[in-house]
């Protein structure tokens, strides 16, 4: 039977297990197939990462690759739950998480130091998600605080990529080129009316970063500076026994307690960064509902975070995860609600096709050898890349916190995100704190009303 004689005009889609909201494919939903293709072409995206993963955790390609894998296929776990984000890491972070790891000893101190942070990152979700709390502690954050930490988290994704051993100059006009050809589509004034004028101009825009990955690194391999790839014919092989021997908590045990008493702060300033997502997503939620009125959808801020504890909570036991597990990736959200909105049911007929199909298709590219290895020589371009926009996302959202704001609040922000950069996450936050203390927070106020009210009197 077609999914939509079972949803009547603007209702929820049918699901199962009552409140567990359980939906299942080509029961619950549809193939998409535009949004497998979608998935498939973004899979350079989390690949990205891999590069990172070798230089700070020392850890092989292929087991690199086995944990992005499981990483993709545990994002499936929101849509089949009920859960309609399109989620991915906790990006912004990305620079404070290496920063601190990069202050454990190489080897399996940081493997130790990486388990400890995301357990903790779980555990602020949970209780988060359990007692609705995220509003409440995110509105009693200082604005100088929540800008400092963007401005720290923007400051060093951008000096990690151009400091004397980043990654631009192992390949520079190959890196700068996709930046180039990244930011003109993504940003520029120029870019927009091309995408109204012409169909190209839209057809790449659709995609993000990874046209002008594509472009940048065709290029590299052109002029030397990339390695042309060694293509294998096979299915990428996921080795769960070294896993667990040498990764999970099963293998090389609990961090210390110092460990996680040390990550608690970058857990603190992790959710924060994250909160912002959770914005967005209800945001862009909240819009293609008002578009499309034959679908009503659904979105939970506790059972999102929910989720997410359990994504991390997964991770941090079985295989720490360095780019940590995040309520929602701006840029696939993006593409699934705009394709949703922008056609009729007949076309698209519900949003939980499209949310989970672009999953779907990126995680089976993912097993595909020639799809990997295709790739592997380019993952530092789109690991730059993304840090790059990542770092100019950064600085814009903080810059707009602090629109109207005073100029106090604004140096605050910047102390702090310079603080973070330079001693890390906890240093940032207790400078920050203080700051927020001396220079805010008006110790005059209760004094002033108490002298009111006896005056009255």
């Amino acid at each position: 039977m077609a999914i939509y004689k079972r949803r009547p005009d603007g209702e929820e889609q049918p699901s199962t297990l009552g409140p567990l909201k359980v939906r299942l494919p080509f029961v619950h939903y549809k193939f998409e197939f535009p949004d497998w293709i979608q998935g498939a072409i973004l899979c350079v995206v989390p690949m990205s990462i891999t590069a990172i993963m070798l230089d700070v955790l020392g850890i092989p390609f292929e087991i690199a690759i086995a944990f992005v894998i499981i990483n993709n296929f545990l994002y499936l776990l929101h849509t089949h739950f009920g859960d309609p984000s399109v989620v991915g890491w906790i990006t912004a972070g990305i620079p404070l998480y290496v920063g601190f790891l990069s202050g454990f000893p190489e080897g399996e101190a940081r493997i130790h130091a990486l388990i400890a942070l995301q357990a903790m990152v779980a555990l602020i979700f949970l209780l988060m998600g359990l007692f609705r709390g995220a509003d409440y502690l995110v509105k009693k954050v200082p604005l100088s605080l929540k800008a400092g930490i963007l401005f720290g988290a923007g400051f060093a994704a951008v000096f990690g990529e151009f400091k004397d051993e980043g990654r631009v100059w192992s390949m520079p006009i190959t890196i700068l080129v996709g930046a180039a050809l990244g930011f003109f589509m993504m940003f520029s004034k120029s870019a927009a009316p091309l995408r109204e004028r012409y169909s190209f101009f839209r057809f790449v825009a659709q995609y993000g970063i990874a046209i002008p990955f594509a472009f940048a690194y065709l290029f590299g391999i052109l002029i030397g500076e990339v390695s042309a790839p060694k293509i294998e014919w096979n299915i990428v092989p996921i080795p769960i026994g070294e896993i667990l021997s040498n990764y999970s908590i099963f293998g090389i045990g609990l961090p210390p307690a110092s460990y996680f008493l040390q990550a608690l702060p970058l857990a603190i300033a992790a959710y924060i960064i994250a909160f912002g997502d959770i914005l967005v997503v209800s945001s862009l939620l909240k819009r293609a509902d008002e578009v499309r009125k034959d679908e009503k959808i659904v979105f939970s801020p506790a059972r999102n975070s929910i989720i997410v504890s359990i994504r991390n909570f997964f991770q941090a036991i079985f295989m720490p995860f360095l780019g940590l597990s995040g309520p929602q990736w701006t840029a696939g959200q993006a593409l699934v609600t705009t394709r949703y909105m922008n056609n009729p049911r007949k076309v698209v007929d519900s949003y939980w096709g499209g949310a989970t199909g672009i999953f779907w298709g990126m995680s089976f590219a993912l097993l595909l050898g020639p799809v990997v290895t295709l790739f592997q020589p380019g993952v530092a371009v789109g690991m730059t890349l993304t840090m790059l926009i990542q770092g100019y996302l950064c600085g814009y959202l903080a810059m707009e916190l602090l629109k109207d704001t005073s100029t106090l609040e604004k140096g605050i922000a910047v102390i702090i995100g310079a603080v973070l950069v330079a001693k890390g996450a906890t240093w940032g936050l207790g400078v920050g704190l203080v700051l927020w203390l001396l220079l805010e927070y008006d110790w005059t106020k209760k004094k002033g009303k108490d002298q009111d009210h006896k005056s009255i009197a």
